[in-house]
C-alpha cells in the first residue's frame, strides 16, 4: 500500500463533500457528525422508515450502527440497505454489543443475511459473534483473549463475502484474501464514547470515493490513527475530554504528509489471487 493514496482519497472526500448517511446511536450523534464534517464529508442522520430508503439511494455511503438498538431501528436499517444495494451505495455495518444478547445477536445475523454488507467492522468479539462463534464479550466491549484475530478476519470475510475489519490494539482489515494491518492509534481512545462508531463512518467516507474498498477501510483505518496520535500528543497532559475536541480538529487538520510520515502499514497475502 502505497501511502499517498491515503493522501489521494482524503483530497477527494474534503472536494467531493460526499454524502454519508447514518443510522446509528444516540450516545455518538454529535460526535460522528462532527467528526465526518472535521473530515471533509457530508453527514445526515435519518431514522424514518418513511425516508431511509430514499435518503440512501442518493447517499456516497450508508452507515449501520446498532448501539442503541430497536425494532423499528433495525427495521429502518434492512430498508436502508436494500436501497443502498440496489442502488450501488457501499453500505458500512458496525455490529455494536454483539453477543451481549440474544436479541442482538439474532438482529445482526438479520441485517446480514438480508442486506448485501461492503465493509463489517467491530471488535474480535463482535465479528466472531455475528457469524456464530461465541467469543467474550462485555457489554459493547471486547473481553480481552489471546484468539487468531486474523483467521477471524479471513473466515468472516469469506462466510459472509465482504470485506472485514476488526480493530483493536492492531487493526486488521481483509477481504479474505489480502490482509492490511494498521499500527496506528493511541489507547486514549477507548477512553471516549463513540471513537469506534466515528470510525465506522469515517470508513463510510473513504468508501463513497474509492471504489477499491479494501482500499477504502485500509485508508481510513490509517488516516484516523495517525489524527488520533497527533490529538493525543497535543493533548497529553489534560485527558480525554480535551483529546475529544483535539481529535476533531486533527481529523480537519491531517494531510498527505502526516500520513506518509507517521502510517505504519503492512500486507499479508493470504491466499493467492488476492
Amino acid at each position: 500500500m502505497q501511502l499517498e493514496v491515503v493522501g489521494q482519497s482524503l483530497e477527494r472526500i474534503r472536494q467531493g463533500n460526499p454524502l454519508i448517511h447514518n443510522i446509528t446511536n444516540v450516545v455518538v450523534t454529535n460526535f460522528t457528525a462532527n467528526g465526518l464534517l472535521a473530515l471533509g464529508a457530508s453527514p445526515v442522520m435519518a431514522y424514518a422508515k418513511q425516508e431511509v430508503a430514499e435518503m440512501a439511494s442518493i447517499a456516497g455511503a450508508l452507515v449501520l450502527n446498532m448501539g442503541t438498538l430497536n425494532e423499528t431501528e433495525a427495521e429502518a436499517m434492512i430498508l436502508a440497505g436494500k436501497s443502498a444495494n440496489e442502488h450501488g451505495v457501499p453500505v458500512i455495518f458496525d455490529p455494536v454489543g454483539v453477543g451481549a444478547t440474544a436479541y442482538r445477536t439474532a438482529t445482526a445475523q438479520k441485517i446480514v443475511e438480508q442486506v448485501k454488507i461492503s465493509i463489517l467492522r467491530g471488535n474480535a468479539a463482535e465479528i466472531a459473534n455475528v457469524i456464530g462463534e461465541k467469543w467474550q464479550i462485555k457489554g459493547v466491549d471486547a473481553a480481552q483473549g489471546n484468539q487468531d484475530v486474523v483467521a477471524l478476519a479471513q473466515k468472516a470475510a469469506k462466510q459472509l463475502g465482504t470485506i472485514v475489519a476488526i480493530t483493536g490494539k492492531e487493526d486488521v482489515i481483509t477481504d479474505g484474501k489480502t490482509l492490511y494491518r494498521i499500527g496506528n492509534g493511541h489507547p486514549i481512545l477507548t477512553k471516549v464514547t463513540g471513537t469506534g462508531c466515528l470510525l465506522t463512518s469515517v470508513i463510510g467516507a473513504f468508501a463513497a470515493v474509492e471504489s477499491d474498498l479494501l482500499l477504502a477501510g485500509a485508508s481510513a483505518l490509517v488516516c484516523y490513527g495517525v489524527a488520533a496520535e497527533k490529538a493525543a500528543k497535543k493533548s497529553a497532559e489534560e485527558g480525554p475530554g480535551s483529546f475529544q475536541v483535539q481529535f476533531l480538529n486533527e481529523l480537519s487538520a491531517i494531510v498527505e504528509d502526516d500520513v506518509k510520515r507517521m502510517g505504519v502499514v503492512q500486507i499479508e497475502v493470504l491466499e493467492q489471487g488476492g
